[in-house]
């Protein structure tokens, strides 16, 4: 059995998830981002308990099939983000159509129908959230976070920087961790 879960963005969420369900006595459902599978089914009410809890730590189950989609889409921008491709400046349309099997434009128009936001604004925050990361650490220049994020140059990716924080990214290099988001807020 499957049992989607929302809100799921980090290995710090897939252990507070596995804990949930050893506690609920099932030790060997395998965890991994948005998904827990378990051998078998859950009664009804050890999943009750598991809704609650998860709900208490800010996590919710997903029964509907579009929730999913929208949630499959997130989680996949995420791995697009951090866990580049091989090739860094692959199309992300084309990268998340193949990880899906689904047409993009259907992608699209579902996404926007349920969140305020296109898929692209998204990705562009989701990419933005970790330049500021980047920056942050002050480990690598612009031109190489630039680079690693697939944009065409420093001045795009400071034209987006300023478009989406209001601040040019050497700017917001003095100011360091106050102005960062963490990612299940984006």
């Amino acid at each position: 059995m499957d049992i989607y879960i929302k809100n799921m963005v980090c290995n710090r969420c897939i252990m507070v998830v596995s804990d949930i369900f050893k506690e609920a006595g099932l030790p060997d459902a395998s965890v991994q981002l948005g998904k827990v599978s378990v051998a078998g089914s859950v009664a009804d009410e050890k999943l009750g308990s598991i809704t609650n809890k998860l709900h208490a730590a800010g996590f919710e189950i997903i029964n509907d099939g579009k929730s999913r989609l929208i949630e499959q889409i997130k989680k996949l921008t995420i791995d697009f983000v951090y866990q580049k491709p091989e090739d860094v400046h692959v199309n992300f349309s084309e990268f998340l159509s193949a990880r899906l099997n689904l047409d993009y434009n259907y992608l699209s128009t579902l996404f926007s129908s349920v969140e305020s936001s296109t898929i692209e604004k998204h990705l562009i925050n989701m990419k933005i959230e970790r330049v500021k990361e980047l920056l942050v650490y002050d480990e690598k220049s612009l031109s190489e976070i630039a680079w690693e994020m697939g944009y065409s140059s420093v001045a795009h990716l400071s034209g987006q920087f300023k478009k989406v924080t209001g601040f040019t990214p050497s700017f917001f290099k003095k100011l360091g961790e106050q102005k960062r988001k963490s990612i299940d807020k984006v």
